[in-house]
């Protein structure tokens, strides 16, 4: 019997000009099931500790470091899972192949998302808003998706208060954008997060290319 999974995805240091070396588009895999589940769990979670805003990375702060640790814990502990590409954006020669930026960024999404999917399953894929044009390119990344494989049930633009675990994935992103862009560290609450993931991830390096299941990074080399 064929199943049906949830995909939500956001995106950091995504801005052309931002001087940040790395852009990565990261998403959270999730059962459709189960996105109830996590979702009151998430909830739950929040209210333990008190936490009423959004949750997101450029939040974090010491104040609220206890439920960003346990919201760490409680994703490697269950069967979602994370993945990310990172671009290194003195690499991206757009002119080259006729095209722009913003192209450029629905491609990186194409690769993001093309990545084992079982054509025995479903998918539905939800992207952060990015404009008032998304949703043209959102319906062709669609379309190009299902060219090859013909299960993409659904691709939308959401916002992300609207899904806590697009927060979730704005959350994961953020941390791996942080560790990759940003030398100097100055931010000691998200220092503590990251030795957190990395260790439940069991990898020195989050600025590698691995293959894990659980939360997996792809560097791509556009030379």
């Amino acid at each position: 019997m064929d199943k049906t999974f949830n995909i939500y995805c956001d995106e950091s240091c995504h801005i052309e000009n931002d001087h940040k070396k790395y852009m990565f588009l990261g998403s959270i895999n999730c059962a459709y099931p189960q996105v109830r589940r996590h979702t009151e769990r998430i909830k739950e979670l929040k209210d333990k500790h008190k936490f009423n805003a959004e949750i997101k990375w450029s939040h974090v702060s010491m104040s609220k470091l206890q439920f960003y640790l346990d919201l760490v814990d409680y994703f490697f502990d269950t069967d979602l899972k994370f993945r990310a590409i990172g671009i290194d954006k003195s690499q991206i020669r757009c002119d080259d192949f006729n095209s722009d930026f913003d192209d450029f960024y629905y491609k990186m999404y194409y690769q993001l998302l093309n990545y084992k999917v079982d054509t025995t399953n479903h998918y539905n894929v939800y992207l952060d808003i990015k404009d008032t044009l998304s949703a043209i390119k959102v319906r062709r990344l669609k379309d190009i998706l299902n060219v090859k494989f013909g299960v993409f049930r659904n691709v939308q633009n959401i916002r992300s208060e609207e899904s806590i675990l697009m927060q979730l994935a704005d959350f994961l992103m953020g941390a791996i954008s942080y560790n990759a862009n940003f030398e100097q560290k100055q931010n000691s609450a998200k220092v503590l997060i990251l030795d957190k993931i990395s260790k439940h991830a069991n990898l020195s390096n989050l600025t590698k290319t691995n293959y894990s299941e659980k939360l997996n990074l792809f560097f791509i080399d556009l030379k």
